[in-house]
């Protein structure tokens, strides 16, 4: 009889999937103290990557140029047997480079406000990046669990 866990995890297509849904990201990282510091994020994708764009002097960017590790957790469901999450670990690449910042805050702005008319994407993107970097992030391991799978 298959273990719980291999029962829930997620295949690799269903992981991407759950990704591209509209969901809000947790991102954790490692405060100079030594706790985590833990924020939700909105995301998007550049070539498959996870990506968010946040303030340059944000602790979560200090906190990356320091230490690169992160942890990401993307969840949902209401009751126990509708539980999904996906989580990612690996390390977060700040990125200050213009072009790469407003492709991660279009696809921010496509992904939660539905924007798609080119003009007004490049007009909310560019009020998106005023002061601020993106974050990639680097996938070394994914864990993933689906609830519903079980039932």
């Amino acid at each position: 009889m298959p273990k719980r866990r291999d029962i829930i995890r997620m295949t690799p297509d269903e992981v991407d999937d759950f990704l591209a849904g509209r969901h809000t990201m947790n991102i954790a990282t490692h405060s100079p103290d030594g706790t985590i510091h833990l924020v939700a994020m909105w995301y998007g994708f550049i070539d498959g990557a996870p990506v968010f764009e946040t303030y340059a002097k944000s602790q979560k960017v200090l906190n990356l140029r320091r230490n690169p590790n992160i942890t990401a957790l993307v969840e949902d469901g209401d009751d126990y047997d509708e539980l999904r999450g996906v989580e990612l670990v690996g390390t977060g690449e700040v990125i200050e480079d213009r072009d790469i910042l407003m492709e991660a805050a279009r696809s921010v702005v496509t992904r939660y406000y539905g924007i798609d008319d080119p003009a007004a994407l490049d007009a909310a993107a560019e009020a998106l990046s005023h002061k601020r970097v993106a974050i990639r992030i680097h996938v070394d391991k994914v864990v993933s669990w689906d609830h519903r799978k079980a039932v």
